[in-house]
């Protein structure tokens, strides 16, 4: 999971941009293309709008491949009230919250606020989405059986991927369908992120019957890099 950082600086407001992470969702662009433009070089010039506007679309994005600083003396990023986890269909789960990335022996390995975890197996940046969803036309609608009552509590959700199988989460989180008609609202759970489970996005122990592995090796060399000049 190591990356390279890119640093965007202007006066008032850096952005960070790990590439790693991008998926190309594109937020970004959308939202702010005096800022953000594939085109230009350096592809971010944070300078090129009000401080706050930045902050906002940098937000915006999905996968927290953007961060930013204020210089300035503005407000932090904040952590959303709520944990929640969106099914994207054919795609990644969108998490957005109080979230730590932890190993099944319990060290903390990352903290984050947006990201996008693979749930197709074939990522080479895992527990990462990098888009394989798409080399490998993965399939899921991201649909919810049923709605599941909410729970009270708020706090930390963590994700720990364990060795060659689901990802185990605990601690309160709501999972919505891609459409948001469906929700699933718990304290824990195991994901599927092998892409093979006939009960998604929950884990059925599929990754067991097919030798499902976490390890990188012959994946890497046909994804095609997503990063961004300087």
């Amino acid at each position: 999971m190591t990356s390279k950082i890119h640093r965007y600086m202007s006066e008032a407001i850096d952005v960070t941009f790990d590439a790693k992470r991008c998926i190309h969702a594109a937020e970004c662009v959308r939202g702010l293309p005096a800022v953000f433009d594939r085109n230009k070089r350096p592809w971010a010039q944070p300078g090129n709008a009000p401080a706050d506007d930045v902050a906002m679309v940098v937000g915006r994005c999905p996968t927290g491949a953007l961060h930013f600083e204020r210089n300035d003396g503005g407000e932090a990023e904040p952590i959303a009230g709520e944990n929640t986890i969106k099914l994207v269909e054919d795609g990644p789960l969108y998490v957005r919250g109080n979230v730590e990335i932890r190993t099944v022996s319990g060290e903390t390995v990352s903290k984050e606020t947006r990201l996008a975890l693979c749930r197709c197996g074939a990522s080479a940046n895992k527990p990462y989405c990098d888009n394989s969803h798409l080399r490998i036309e993965f399939q899921d609608a991201g649909k919810l059986s049923a709605n599941r009552k909410a729970v009270a509590e708020q706090g930390l959700l963590t994700v720990a991927p364990l060795p060659n199988g689901p990802l185990l989460l605990r601690g309160s989180f709501e999972l919505y369908s891609t459409d948001r008609q469906t929700s699933y609202h718990g304290t824990k759970a195991e994901l599927c992120r092998c892409g093979g489970s006939r009960n998604k996005p929950f884990c059925d122990m599929t990754h067991r019957r097919i030798g499902f592995t976490d390890a990188d090796e012959g994946i890497a060399a046909n994804i095609q890099p997503l990063e961004f000049p300087n």
